[in-house]
């Protein structure tokens, strides 16, 4: 069990920088030889959450079963201090319990064979880490709404579920037959949790609500909600028929809610034509309110948007096209086709949940305004592009890349839109992706490929460029007359990018390289560029031809 530190020297910008990774992370980020032998099936999660010493407790019955023919191995169980573990109950006999501080070790003096089933029923207790700033900062969240009652919930995509539960707490693991989750709450308080509703039993002074998802999730979406929460439903008519929505707000704010929660069907609506069925008819779509800003989790969307438009009443792009729609409903609900349906095996890779969802909001908008809108909004979001690192991580650490997954990658995904030149081919790749991936862990390497193989255009260079660097490829040109010099700087070797000049009125298709290009013109009038690719410009001094 003993893992070396890796020592990285990672190229950023043209600068080394030096990054250190632990053990630790080796173990929370990678398919080690503790985790590869066996698949996680399902989840019966029980929770207590109590307010008065910010104190949970409960149990988690993990069942699996064996991938491999395999003699005497040990199992991770991931459960972050300072909470505490018993297990009451295994198929299994352990020969040995060990606890490594954020994990826990359980070796076997037993052979195994593929396809063998097993259930492992762990009791966890104590005062979980308690988030700072949520989501952003993962832990639970112990506060009061504004008539002073208790309102509690979690947040953990980054710090992992096992910040509270015992669990396989990694990305390409999934319970395939979803889960059961058990809230118990004061009487006067109401537990809300992942898909549906399926009973509420009174127990003394108490509550149980029990929840079920019938679908893969991933475990940082599994959240217990507990509050003064009022219900209302209606349904959505969509493309695998009638969706059940099932919306839980503070009881104070169900007027408000009424009113802006209205932008869920044209949200789904836009979002089944571009990217195919919800994902999760069985389990509902649900918003429930959260004492914080939001988070995707899975047909259980966190809602804290304060019920306005905008991010917060702000406008990310900066054009006000964001002003008109409730950025964490569309942009989190998004999320339920990349993220939930799609999830990338590795946190490396997490563009694959937020460059397609932050483009999520692009074609959302162009469903509701018009693609004259959707394309304001989309170039006004690089204002917030930092070039400040890779947008993909270190694999097998637990390591996001830089935050500009977000507005880059969705810009990265409009210019290769550009070079399709065809939006109902686009769409359809789209909806390929959430078809052909439907509820599975992938790569960024399928997910690259498949792009490159139904488009029938090569992206490899484009990838490469604007994921695994900070160089924004700068077109350098030269106009003489009808004589036209161009050539790509700052960019990857062999990049490939066809753009669209304007050349007095008439398009032209140029093919660009790391080479000087002569290109002869029809006409003598300054060419013009479409501000649709994210890319840059610059005047050379002209070359002998």
């Amino acid at each position: 069990m003993k893992f070396s530190s890796i020592f990285l020297f990672v190229i950023i910008s043209g600068f080394a920088s030096a990054q250190t990774f632990t053990k630790s992370d080796t173990l929370k980020g990678s398919d080690t030889d503790f985790r590869n032998f066996w698949d996680v099936k399902k989840y019966e999660v029980s929770v207590t959450p109590k307010f008065s010493d910010k104190s949970i407790n409960g149990t988690n019955k993990i069942s699996f079963e064996i991938t491999k023919d395999i003699e005497n191995p040990t199992f991770q169980i991931d459960l972050k201090q300072p909470m505490n573990y018993e297990i009451l109950a295994s198929d299994i006999k352990f020969k040995n319990e060990k606890r490594d501080g954020d994990f826990i070790f359980l070796e076997t003096n037993q052979n195994f064979k593929k396809g063998q089933k097993f259930s492992v029923i762990f009791k966890f207790y104590g005062n979980p880490i308690v988030a700072v700033k949520p989501p952003w900062d993962g832990g639970w969240v112990f506060t009061e709404d504004k008539n002073k009652n208790p309102w509690m919930s979690v947040a953990d995509e980054g710090i992992g579920a096992s910040v509270w539960l015992p669990t396989k707490d990694i990305w390409n693991d999934e319970p395939d037959n979803g889960l059961i989750l058990k809230i118990k709450t004061p009487k006067d308080l109401v537990g809300v949790g992942n898909g549906k509703l399926i009973s509420t039993v009174s127990e003394g002074d108490s509550k149980v609500y029990t929840w079920e998802v019938k679908n893969p999730i991933n475990d940082y979406s599994i959240i217990p909600n507990v509050g003064k929460y009022v219900n209302f439903k209606d349904t959505f008519n969509g493309e695998k028929g009638k969706l059940n929505l099932d919306y839980w707000v503070l009881d104070y704010n169900l007027g408000q809610a009424k009113k802006q929660f209205e932008q869920v069907k044209p949200m789904l609506k836009a979002f089944e034509y571009w990217f195919g069925p919800y994902p999760f008819y069985e389990d509902s779509y649900k918003l429930v309110e959260s004492p914080y800003l939001g988070m995707e989790h899975q047909s259980s969307v966190a809602y804290g948007n304060r019920y306005e438009n905008g991010y917060l009443g702000r406008d990310l792009s900066g054009t006000g096209v964001g002003l008109n729609w409730d950025f964490i409903i569309i942009h989190e609900s998004g999320h339920e086709w990349f993220a939930n349906n799609i999830t990338a095996k590795d946190q490396a890779d997490m563009w694959i949940h937020e460059s397609f969802t932050c483009y999520s909001e692009t074609l959302f908008t162009q469903n509701f305004m018009g693609k004259e809108a959707a394309e304001k909004y989309v170039i006004g979001l690089r204002k917030n592009i930092q070039n400040d690192e890779p947008i993909i991580g270190k694999f097998g650490v637990r390591n996001e890349g830089s935050g500009d997954m977000y507005y880059k990658g969705a810009n990265m995904l409009h210019t290769i839109r550009q070079v399709i030149n065809d939006d109902e081919k686009f769409r359809q790749i789209l909806r390929g992706l959430n078809k052909d991936f439907y509820h599975q862990t992938v790569t960024g390497k399928q997910v690259e490929d498949y792009i490159n193989q139904k488009s029938e255009i090569d992206f490899s260079s484009v990838f490469k460029q604007y994921l695994e660097t900070t160089k924004i490829p700068t077109l350098g040109y030269y106009q003489n007359g009808k004589e036209l010099q161009i050539i790509w700087k700052n960019t990857v070797d062999n990049f490939s990018l066809p753009i669209r000049i304007n050349n007095g009125g008439k398009l032209i298709i140029i093919k660009p390289s790391n080479k000087t290009q002569f290109l002869k013109l029809e006409n003598e009038q300054a060419i013009s560029f479409d501000p649709n690719y994210y890319i840059n410009y610059e005047v050379i001094e002209p070359q002998a031809n």
